[in-house]
């Protein structure tokens, strides 16, 4: 019997030693793959004149507004987001994310609150700037929490570019995110060029209308995105803020050749073409007679990842008789 015991013991004592090293050699290597991951930090990059430190990589991420929200997922970061923001401003994803949206996590249906924010567990915030300063998220009150915030306001191509560059180095993705960028690229410059020495339609961006038509500024992105889909905003010389009312009266004396519609929550589309048409003086136009009418989303017209989208959008509704379904 105490031969029995001493075998067992002999046999026992060496898997015991193996078990315990391979739990430390576990550990280890462990330790070296998350060392590995965030070996590129601290990552310092400037935000629109503020310096943002980024000390490791980000693993749950808010995204407030529906564009950087869906450039998240085109960049293949759905498994980050914990929480997002104005889905009211949205007419849901694109064909190829909807899969992707399922059990979407939102933190607010509308504008993000302070204490949803505060409360919500994430260590990053890529948000469009509509949902920061005055009235909305305190951003110093955010990085007390602990939380590291990028602010979405591109007005040019090469600033969105930039962010989704940022976006890459941040998370890891550098290839993805300069891929993306390329294709974004190449998509607008083929609509640049099947739309080369045809005539310049003047665009009315109708956002909505009561006492005046709120409509998009000439420092607006949405402007950038007409002129490069072959049209031109009628109030591109209005640039001292991005979104402004204008007078019926002042449309009237820049005669639009096409109204571009914004499509969000409410009213709906067809409410607002209505709203036109039955307006003494917007239904004067040539162009509500005629009903040249163009329909975009409200998302698709922020700094995001639906640049090309947009520009091949309105490039369709500016000029069907050269992108029709059989056209090259």
């Amino acid at each position: 019997m105490k031969r029995k015991f001493i075998k067992l013991i002999t046999f026992i004592i060496p898997m015991i030693i193996l078990i315990t090293a391979c739990g430390i050699n576990s550990g280890i290597e462990s330790n070296t793959s998350q060392n590995q991951a965030d070996s590129g930090y601290p990552l310092t990059i400037e935000n629109y004149g503020r310096t943002v430190t980024v000390n490791s990589k980000p693993r749950k991420v808010l995204t407030l507004g529906p564009n950087c929200t869906e450039l998240f997922v085109a960049l293949g970061l759905r498994d980050y987001i914990v929480g997002t923001s104005l889905s009211n401003h949205s007419r849901g994803p694109l064909p190829e994310y909807k899969d992707q949206y399922i059990d979407m996590p939102e933190l607010n249906h509308g504008s993000a609150t302070r204490e949803a924010a505060v409360s919500s567990g994430a260590d990053f915030i890529y948000g469009i700037d509509w949902e920061f300063g005055e009235g909305g998220l305190d951003i110093e009150e955010l990085e007390s929490y602990g939380m590291t915030v990028y602010i979405n306001s591109a007005m040019t191509l090469k600033q969105q570019y930039q962010e989704i560059l940022d976006i890459g180095k941040i998370f890891g993705i550098e290839k993805a995110a300069e891929v993306f960028v390329e294709d974004q690229k190449a998509r607008i410059n083929n609509v640049q060029e099947r739309i080369k020495g045809v005539e310049t339609p003047k665009v009315l961006v109708y956002d909505s209308g009561n006492d005046g038509v709120f409509t998009c500024s000439g420092n607006n992105f949405e402007s950038l995105l007409i002129s490069l889909a072959g049209g031109k905003n009628i109030f591109d010389d209005l640039t001292d803020r991005q979104w402004i009312t204008v007078s019926y009266e002042e449309v009237i004396a820049r005669d639009p050749d096409i109204i571009l519609i914004h499509d969000y929550d409410s009213p709906s589309v067809e409410d607002k073409i209505s709203e036109i048409k039955s307006n003494k003086i917007l239904s004067q136009l040539d162009c509500v007679k005629n009903e040249r009418f163009a329909i975009i989303s409200l998302e698709s017209v922020l700094p995001g990842n639906r640049m090309a989208y947009a520009v091949e959008s309105m490039a369709k509704d500016f000029f069907p008789e050269i992108f029709t379904e059989n056209s090259p």
